[in-house]
């Protein structure tokens, strides 16, 4: 049985769903003002490995995952490139959708704008304050009454008066009390806004999740996910506003990925200590990025460095190697010598989606598909291949050619060349001219091509 680590018990639970065979599943997306980081690419691969795996033992998933496009954050940055914040976002929400395509992340099913949720929005604030849980202020901002709230606090473990006793409140904030945070905000000189029954002005951040995710998943769903960075004020935020806007209790499960560090600390556009996807894919291959961050626990730290992507190349590419001239065909889980890997998988991925385990399962498979052609065993070979494959899949990789991967992912400009130079050398040895031979291996050995030479031929990879 599926056990998921839950943020709001502080314990692993078993996973049943609200609705039999349906899970409704919402994870927080980004704020798209700049580059996705390393940091995002994490949550990304992560809750895509939890829904590929949902889907996989037979649940429907419905997955959202927003995206915030109208925030302080956007505007500065906006004003600063002195263009549009349409054509600000615009460019960043494609270059997200660029990073997640390479990243192997499937699409969400659902994927609300902010700025296309503004009547949920304001109609979950009007809630709110019909019910006494927000007020507007004397600023014109409406504010929500943290104090009413009787659970705040509840996800984060955090108490008022501790929250209370550190808190601040800015000169020109007219707040009943110094925890209650923005829901509404009047609309400055300059700055984008919209109509609402408290005047023009845009929703604060943590309004804007708590509507997309009740208006595209009802009141009460399956799961809730993000950053571990999220969990508080964001999360705790978003909890109270739902909660007291519907009457209901909103996410049953919260699952949070961990940080990832650089030097240990974590990475983070504010602490300008980030690599954005693309700069990290200009030397790797995404499929690489993706098994780096499967390589460790969704919710421990994950330190970056340029040793564990190369860990991480070189682990797929003995996989690939096992998959190397195996014609996969049809589906092979069911197969009885499939049998104790898929069941060893599903034990990892069932105790809170345990990817390094689930991986070793698959090296363990790799090394038996190794086994089954050096004995000759096509026919097992093929069998074990197709299952390493179809596992490997669920967690959104080994789904490319052999040969494409381990020849550099694209197609390269010396391709041609080098299969030349693979020719030569065959015509060398043929003639029993060692010398040309050795010397043709010297010149590949130089370009970093790793010849193999096996009863079929000699394939290559770029080492």
């Amino acid at each position: 049985m599926l056990k998921i680590y839950n943020t709001l018990t502080r314990s692993k639970q078993a996973f049943t769903p609200i609705q039999d065979g349906v899970v409704r599943m919402y994870v927080c997306g980004m704020t798209v003002y700049d580059y996705c980081h390393v940091g995002h690419a994490r949550v990304l691969v992560a809750f895509d490995v939890v829904r590929r795996y949902l889907a996989s033992v037979g649940y429907k998933v419905v997955f959202v995952r927003n995206i915030t496009d109208i925030d302080d954050k956007i505007i500065v940055r906006a004003e600063q490139n002195g263009e549009s914040m349409a054509d600000l976002t615009g460019r960043f929400i494609d270059a997200m959708h660029e990073d997640s395509e390479a990243l192997m992340v499937l699409p969400p099913d659902i994927e609300p704008r902010a700025t296309d949720s503004m009547r949920q929005i304001i109609d979950m604030i009007q809630a709110l304050c019909d019910k006494g849980y927000a007020y507007q202020a004397a600023n014109g901002d409406v504010y929500y009454r943290v104090e009413r709230f009787a659970e705040y606090g509840r996800l984060s473990g955090k108490q008022l008066e501790d929250l209370r006793a550190g808190a601040r409140v800015e000169v020109d904030e007219a707040k009943e009390d110094p925890l209650d945070f923005v829901l509404w905000k009047s609309a400055k000189p300059g700055e984008p806004s919209w109509p609402s029954p408290w005047g023009d002005g845009r929703p604060g951040w943590h309004i804007e999740c708590s509507a997309m995710s009740v208006d595209n998943l009802g009141p009460t769903f399956d799961i809730h996910g993000g950053g571990m960075d999220l969990q508080f004020p964001h999360h705790e935020n978003e909890i109270a506003q739902a909660c007291a806007a519907t009457g209901e209790s909103f996410a049953k499960v919260w699952m949070h990925n961990g940080f990832v560090q650089i030097n240990e600390e974590k990475m983070s556009k504010s602490l300008g200590n980030f690599f954005t996807v693309r700069q990290v894919l200009e030397h790797y291959d995404g499929e690489v990025v993706r098994y780096f961050i499967l390589a460790s626990h969704y919710r421990s730290p994950l330190n970056y460095a340029d040793t564990q992507l190369d860990n991480a190349r070189a682990a797929l590419e003995r996989f690939y190697i096992a998959l190397r001239g195996i014609e996969a065909s049809g589906t092979a889980l069911d197969d009885a010598s499939l049998g104790e890997f898929r069941a060893r998988f599903n034990a990892a991925m069932d105790d809170d989606f345990n990817t390094p385990v689930a991986l070793e399962v698959l090296f363990d498979l790799a090394r038996a598909t190794n086994r089954a052609r050096q004995s000759g065993d096509d026919e097992q070979a093929r069998i074990l291949a197709t299952g390493l494959r179809e596992l490997g899949g669920i967690l959104g990789i080994l789904q490319r050619d052999p040969e494409q991967f381990l020849q550099g992912g694209q197609p390269g400009d010396d391709d041609a060349e080098i299969d030349d130079l693979i020719r030569q050398r065959a015509e060398a040895r043929a003639a029993k001219n060692w010398v040309e031979a050795d010397r043709i291996r010297k010149v590949l050995d130089e370009k970093g091509i790793l010849l193999e030479d096996g009863a079929g031929g000699t394939t290559w990879r770029r080492g």
